[in-house]
Order: structure tokens, then sequence, then C-alpha cells
């Protein structure tokens, strides 16, 4: 698809997560990218440095895979009996090792049951081992998948009675419990700011990779209530939305 747009001679590609990013920065040198990558992206090679990314593409680094430590804090104060913890992630998404090597950091004084899954049937499957392994929370990596099966995500929690947190608002949204994470809104609005930019005569090399500085904290008190919680009041104050 991204050599299709390069053979289109498209005036930019706006790429986002990090896959589709990584193929457009493959299918041209010379076409401008504004991209959205949840992971660093000078280690990932789009660019030189996040102050002068020196090629053809530029755009967000958005932190959802950086934030293991702030969310299990969270799940720490809305139960802080809570001595086993999981974790799920795709298999097949490249930032997997890094948030599995972030949250066994964070997780000081607990246990840390990970779980794999890469399509609807093993994320059933992975809630039905947390279920059995009696975790006591759980922690959702970022993931274009999982986004996508936010409602899948929210119905399984609840009927295994799992709290979790996710890493968008979107998740509270469809019924998750809570979420703490960068805002997608924010970060598309950027995606918009710069290729406006680059279609009136700007360059990649000449605007600097953006670093997210919204961060959303969002809870579902309707799930909390199915799940049989009480939210402290310290969680609640802190939240910037309440969903009832």
């Amino acid at each position: 698809m991204a050599a299709e747009l390069v053979r289109r001679q498209v005036a930019v590609i706006v790429a986002s997560p990090t896959p589709p990013a990584l193929a457009a920065r493959a299918a041209t040198a010379s076409v401008p990218i504004v991209f959205g990558v949840t992971d660093d992206p000078v280690k990932l090679g789009l660019v030189a440095s996040l102050a002068r990314p020196d090629g053809n593409a530029t755009g967000v680094y958005f932190f959802l895979s950086d934030l293991a430590a702030k969310q299990i804090g969270l799940l720490r104060e809305l139960a802080p009996a809570a001595a086993r913890f999981g974790l799920m992630v795709n298999p097949d998404n490249a930032n997997a090792e890094a948030v599995t090597r972030e949250m066994a950091a964070a997780a000081v004084g607990v246990q840390v049951e990970v779980v794999r899954a890469n399509d609807s049937a093993a994320i059933h499957a992975a809630f039905a081992a947390l279920a059995r392994n009696k975790t006591d929370a759980l922690v959702v990596g970022a993931d274009p998948l999982f986004f996508n099966r936010r409602v899948q995500f929210a119905t399984l929690a609840t009927r295994h009675a799992i709290p979790a947190i996710y890493t968008v608002r979107e998740y509270p949204e469809a019924g998750g419990l809570m979420s703490y994470g960068t805002s997608l809104e924010e970060v598309f609005r950027q995606f918009g700011v710069y290729a406006g930019r680059i279609l009136k005569g700007a360059k990649p090399t000449d605007l600097p990779v953006v670093q997210s500085t919204r961060f959303d904290f969002v809870i579902n008190l309707t799930t909390a209530k199915a799940l049989g919680l009480e939210i402290p009041p310290t969680l609640l104050a802190r939240a910037d939305e309440v969903i009832e």
C-alpha cells in the first residue's frame, strides 16, 4: 500500500501507528511522511533526531508504550491488596518486548503474568488463563488490534471480574474500567497541522518531531460498579473524566 501511494505521486503520506510508518519510510526517501508512532522514532530509524529529523519524515511520538509504571500505580491505588498482575500484549507488535520489560521493571513486589494474543480467539483464551490463575488486575498494552477489539476487552474483563487499565480513553468509553495515556484526539490534530504545513511548502526536516504533552485519565464508574469496586476519592479527584 505504501509503494502504491508512492507510485501515485501523492504530496504527503500520513502513516500511523508504527508498522505503516516503517512501511512508508521504506517505500520512499523523497515523498514527505507524517508519522505517528508509539516507539522512539530515532531508534526506529525514522528520523536522525527529534529536534532535526534530517530526512523526508517527521510526525508525532505519542507515549502509549512507556506508561506501565503509571498504570500499575493507578491499579495499586484502586486495589492495594493486588499481588498478581497480568500484562496482555500482541506478539506481532514491535513494542511487545519493550512493554514487557517496562512492566517487569515497574511491578516491584508483585507477580506479573504476561499473556499474548494476536486475534479475537487468542484474546478470549488469554482472559480465561488470567481468570484461572486468579489475576488481581490487568494492564493492556498498546496495540491497534486491541484498540479495534475494545468492546471485546470490556466484555471479557467484566465477565471474568478482572480490573483492567488501558492506554486510551476510547476503552472506558466502550465499557472498559479505566485508561491512562496519550490523547489520540490531540495526536490526530497534530497530523493535520503537519500535513497542512507540508502542503503549504514546509519540509519535514524543518518540522521537529512532536512529543505528546496531553495525557488523559478516564474512569468508567458504571463498569466499576459492575465489578463491585469502590473507586477511592483520590482517584476520582484526579480523573480527567468520570463516565457514569
